[in-house]
C-alpha cells in the first residue's frame, strides 16, 4: 500500500515536473530529456516491484508445495531435514530479491537526483522569466525615452530653421539700414 502510493505521488510530482518544463522554453531538450530519464526510471521502479512481488509469490507457493510433499511423501532423500532442490531455489530466489531490491534502492536514488534536477531547472526557469519581464519592462521605458528625445530633437531643430530664417531676415534689414544710412550721409 505504502509502494502504491508513493508510486502515485511519483507520479503526480512528474506529471508536474512535465507540466513545469513544457513551459520552459529556455531549455526545452534538457527538460524533457530529465523527464524522460524519470519515466523511464519509474517504470523500471514498478517493473522491479513487480518482479519482487512476483517472486516472493513464487517463493511462498514453492514452499507451501515443498511443505505439503515433505508432509505426503517422506521416501524422499532428505539431508539435514531439508530438500537440496529446495535450499537451491530459496537461495536463487533470495539472490533474485536482492539484486532486485538493489536496483529499486539504485532506481529511487536516481529519482530523488531527478527531482532535485527538476527543481533546480523549475528555479532557474523562474529566474529566467523574470529577467526576461525585467528586460521587456526595461525596453519599453527606452523606447518611450527615445521618443522623447527623437520629438524634443525635432522640436529643437525646427526652432533651430525658424531662427536662422530669422537671423537672415534681420540681416537683410540691417544691411538696408546701412545702405539707407550711407545714402542719408552721403547726400548731407
Amino acid at each position: 500500500m505504502q509502494l502504491a502510493a508513493a508510486t502515485a505521488g511519483t507520479s503526480m510530482f512528474c506529471e508536474n515536473a512535465i507540466t513545469a518544463l513544457a513551459a520552459a522554453p529556455s531549455q526545452p531538450q534538457l527538460g524533457l530529456l530529465s523527464c524522460d530519464r524519470l519515466k523511464k526510471l519509474i517504470d523500471e521502479r514498478e517493473s522491479l516491484l513487480d518482479q519482487i512481488k512476483k517472486l516472493k509469490g513464487q517463493l511462498e507457493e514453492k514452499q507451501r508445495n515443498s511443505k505439503m510433499e515433505n508432509t505426503q511423501s517422506e521416501d524422499e532423500v532428505l539431508e539435514n531435514g531439508t530438500d537440496m532442490h529446495m535450499i537451491d531455489l530459496q537461495r536463487d530466489a533470495n539472490r533474485q530479491i536482492s539484486d532486485l531490491k538493489f536496483k529499486l534502492a539504485k532506481s529511487e536514488q536516481e529519482i530523488t537526483a531527478l527531482e532535485q534536477n527538476v527543481i533546480r531547472l523549475e528555479g532557474q526557469v523562474a529566474r529566467y522569466k523574470t529577467a526576461a519581464e525585467n528586460a521587456e519592462r526595461v525596453e519599453d521605458e527606452l523606447k518611450a525615452e527615445k521618443r522623447k528625445l527623437q520629438r524634443e530633437l525635432r522640436s529643437a531643430l525646427d526652432k533651430t530653421e525658424e531662427l536662422e530664417v530669422s537671423n537672415g531676415h534681420l540681416v537683410k534689414r540691417l544691411e538696408k539700414m546701412k545702405a539707407n544710412r550711407s545714402a542719408l550721409l552721403s547726400q548731407q
